[in-house]
């Protein structure tokens, strides 16, 4: 009864959070808090301070953590599946119906539309970073590390995941 509590405790949040884990942080502080009693209002914001401090989606941490402390790994499971469920749900039925009607030409007019954006904002984040390793360790060491990153990745074939900690390494080394 206990995990299918917790499923309903993070289902509900994960469909009516529209906006992301920061949305439906009112909606799971209800659920643990008011409606089932795991945590008091203090331990609450305490599981929410710590899962800011935290990379990541607060929502699925923070249902990890709390699944956990109220049924141990297995509740853990049951609340980061109700968390990431419904979405994972809809986003399925949607890439099946975008696949479907692929060769439509409204859906290839929509890509038309939305690739474009997806580049602008993908050269803004980028620009970003730039900037912030710029103001942070300098032009020179940005430099090389952009070189050395696109060798890496490009001409050596080396895994993004690999890359990415070198890259993190050299940044605190420089910090």
């Amino acid at each position: 009864m206990i995990y299918l509590k917790l499923f309903l405790a993070f289902f509900f949040p994960g469909i009516l959070g529209y906006g992301g884990g920061p949305s439906s942080i009112p909606l799971i502080e209800h659920e643990v808090v008011d409606n089932y009693g795991w945590m008091t209002t203090s331990e609450f914001s305490e599981v929410l301070a710590l899962g800011n401090a935290l990379p990541g989606p607060i929502a699925t941490k923070m249902a990890g953590f709390i699944g956990y402390e109220v049924a141990g790994v297995p509740g853990a499971i049951v609340a980061l599946l109700a968390t990431v469920g419904p979405s994972l749900v809809l986003m399925l039925i949607l890439l099946n119906i975008l696949y479907r009607y692929r060769n439509s030409p409204r859906v290839k007019r929509l890509s038309s539309f939305v690739l474009p954006a997806i580049a602008i904002l993908l050269a803004d984040m980028t620009f970003d970073f730039f900037n912030t390793s710029y103001n942070a360790i300098g032009l020179l060491v940005t430099v090389v590390l952009m070189v050395a990153a696109y060798f890496a990745l490009e001409r050596f074939k080396i895994h993004p995941a690999f890359v990415i900690m070198a890259g993190l390494v050299v940044g605190g080394f420089f910090l």
